[in-house]
């Protein structure tokens, strides 16, 4: 029998165009389209080849433990891995002529930075990303003397100037620059590229399906410019703020219809939030008060930090984060009893037990660690280790984490709101961890401003009655 080949394929930007090469060199993976809720794909043509959907910064980590043997991604994502972890297992094969974009350190044209006096400065200089490896080897190799990243699941575009100095952002397929920010260094051009595993390139025979893929690169479209340029949008509106000024983080994503509903039932008015421009500093009707919009994930961190006085996210998010840092200075303020949903363990139908014990029994002693998958680390930590499951390792995910049982994770630690996305992938819940609804957070330590105070509990109130009522 032939040598099982295996391909990791990206979700998301990258989906369309790496679809439309594979179908032109006829791999007949049927399924492998934007609408499928496919994670697990046969090629009609390759016999030997099982291919599966991830995120596609999921792929290089995939790809260099061995998981997969080769892989599509961006280029980005593989070096943001390569700039932590320099000897990871990766050969990257050869670029794609798609995907093109250019990772840029980008500050906002009213801060009036050059990279010279950010080199020269001896403050603190932070920086906002997705890539905080590429963060932090940039600040080394510009010798900044003092800096701190922050890392983030996502719009690091819109933290400069209030709450970053620079962040490191892609632009892909030459898009202009947004939220009146000015490219001030160029990090890294990128495509999509196809990469393989160390020892998969040493010890198989890729050589068939590497063929098929690189015969048609010249159909499929040259790599557009990526040149840094700033956008031609409307200026974003900033306002002026001092230490009365309370700084609001609302949520992108699926939570704004659930906030939205809060806000106007409390009779608070915001325009432009959710925007249809992609706008992220909407205009709340209150005064004092200043508003970004940023991922949940990255909230309690960022309040934390400073950048932000309250925010609204998930207890998911905000247990996440405790979790991780015991002595952090944020807190629950209130609990907004919306977007419920179930923070659980999860395995395969075909593992056979019920329950937590008898995933111990199965796992203490094994050959193997447990491979524990989640979004949520540190909650996947704990309940591992507060469990007593043996040796375990955990496998970050970045979405699409039910993908990774049975074959790449062994447990899933897994939110859902009604387990029917949990049954489709042949999934069962053993343990629900706990209950997250969304919840107003804040910073429960130096809050020195009387007036801020007097605001801050003002919303609460006025909240809170919204929420009983």
């Amino acid at each position: 029998m032939e040598s099982q080949i295996k391909l990791a394929l990206p979700k998301g930007r990258l989906l369309d165009e790496t679809a439309a090469l594979l179908q032109k060199a006829n791999f007949g993976l049927s399924g492998y389209q934007p609408a499928s809720r496919l994670y697990r794909l046969k090629s009609r043509r390759f016999a030997q080849l099982a291919a599966k959907v991830f995120h596609e910064r999921d792929i290089p980590i995939q790809v260099a433990v061995g998981n997969y043997d080769i892989g599509i991604c961006g280029l980005d994502w593989v070096e943001e891995l390569l700039a932590k972890y320099p000897g990871s297992g990766l050969v990257k094969v050869k670029a794609l002529s798609y995907g093109a974009g250019r990772l840029s350190m980008v500050a906002s044209r009213l801060a009036g930075l050059t990279m010279s006096g950010i080199c020269a400065s001896p403050g603190k200089i932070r920086i906002a990303s997705e890539y905080p490896n590429l963060s932090e080897a940039f600040a080394l190799g510009n010798r900044l003397r003092r800096f701190q990243v922050f890392p983030l699941w996502g719009a690091a575009e819109v933290y400069p100037p209030e709450s970053a100095d620079l962040a490191l952002v892609a632009q892909r397929n030459g898009a202009g620059l947004d939220y009146d920010l000015v490219p001030l260094s160029s990090v890294l051009d990128f495509s999509a590229c196809l990469i393989a595993n160390q020892r998969s390139w040493e010890t198989k025979d890729l050589s068939e399906i590497l063929d098929a893929i690189e015969g048609q690169l010249p159909q499929v479209g040259r790599a557009q410019d990526t040149a840094c340029v700033p956008g031609d949008k409307t200026p974003q509106r900033f306002i002026k703020t001092d230490k009365d000024t309370v700084r609001l983080a609302l949520p992108d994503g699926h939570q704004q219809v659930h906030t939205v509903n809060l806000l106007k039932k409390a009779s608070i008015q915001i325009d432009d939030y959710p925007s249809g421009t992609g706008n992220r500093r909407p205009n709340l009707h209150l005064d004092g008060f200043t508003v970004k919009v940023i991922r949940p994930q990255d909230m309690p961190l960022q309040v934390a930090n400073g950048n932000f006085d309250l925010a609204i996210t998930g207890r998911d998010w905000l247990r996440e984060h405790l979790y991780q840092f015991p002595s952090s200075p944020v807190t629950e303020l209130l609990d907004l009893k919306y977007g419920r949903v179930k923070i659980v363990a999860v395995i395969s139908q075909d593992l056979p037990v019920t329950d937590t014990a008898g995933l111990r029994k199965l796992s203490v002693g094994g050959p193997a660690p447990l491979r524990v998958a989640s979004e949520y680390v540190n909650i996947a930590d704990k309940y591992a280790r507060d469990n007593h499951l043996g040796m375990y390792r955990v496998v970050p995910t970045w979405g699409a984490s039910e993908a990774f049982l049975p074959e790449d994770a062994d447990l899933l630690i897994e939110n859902t709101e009604t387990g029917q996305t949990l049954v489709r992938h042949n999934l069962r819940v053993i343990e629900t961890l706990f209950e997250s609804t969304g919840c107003l957070i804040g910073h429960k330590d130096g809050l020195r401003s009387p007036a801020k105070k007097q605001r801050i509990k003002s919303i609460i109130e006025v909240l809170r009655r919204t929420v009983e009522a």
